[in-house]
């Protein structure tokens, strides 16, 4: 099992949604040390949390990140983006955005922190995911997190035996910015970040924090038609 207590966690989008959520959680479990990262470190408002510099598809910035948090335990990816973009009408650049932040973000991240957790005695990776792993909404965000799903199940095995425990969260809409334009239920940022944080202390592989989430993955064994009833027609 994974303990957050006395842990040095560092999640990765700490300013704002679940990524603030999580760091308030992480204090709440009684974290010894957490580094929030932002490209603006000023926009970190919890006053016991450490302000970090880093932009995910930057691998200096990563490395300047893993010198500064060279004694962390836990790495959460949680930075994301959701671009909008079309597979067919948008610049290609817009589409790779979906895929570096979202894809080799996490990846890059990932290969920095696990040297320092290695070195620090072992721990946990938790990797942000959505509902859109298994369900394609037309654009590049979905492909993004289903290669992350990938990257994590890969991760999981590799990590383990160096002591290193990975979980993977999904969930469905959350009431933060990123679904501000959404117009139907979503799960609390708080609600999230405790079951993700729940899932790291069990040593769960996946957290499925919602009811979407979970009916999305038990269609995933049943014809195409169960997920896109539109091929029916």
């Amino acid at each position: 099992m994974t303990a957050i207590k006395d842990s040095v966690v560092l999640v990765t989008g700490g300013s704002r949604g679940i990524g603030k959520a999580l760091v308030d959680e992480l204090f709440r479990r009684g974290a010894a040390k957490v580094y929030a990262t932002a490209r603006d470190p000023k926009t970190i408002t919890h006053p016991d949390a450490v302000p970090v510099r880093l932009e995910v598809t930057d691998e200096a910035s990563i490395a300047a990140a893993a010198e500064q948090s060279s004694d962390v335990t836990v790495l959460i990816n949680n930075a994301g983006v959701a671009t909008g973009a079309s597979y067919l009408d948008s610049p290609l650049d817009e589409v790779r955005r979906d895929l570096d932040t979202n894809f080799y973000g996490p990846l890059l991240v990932a290969r920095a922190f696990v040297p320092v957790i290695e070195r620090n005695g072992g721990g946990h990776l938790l990797n942000v995911h959505s509902v859109l792993s298994w369900f394609a909404d037309g654009g590049p965000y979905s492909a993004s997190k289903a290669a992350l799903w990938s990257q994590t199940n890969s991760l999981r095995l590799q990590l383990r035996p160096r002591g290193i425990e990975v979980t993977g969260l999904h969930v469905a809409y959350v009431d933060t910015d990123m679904a501000a334009h959404i117009d139907g239920p979503k799960s609390s940022a708080v609600d999230v970040a405790a079951a993700a944080l729940d899932g790291v202390e069990s040593n769960a592989f996946e957290v499925l924090a919602d009811d979407v989430t979970r009916g999305v993955k038990s269609a995933l064994s049943g014809d195409l038609t169960l997920l896109y009833p539109q091929l029916a027609a």
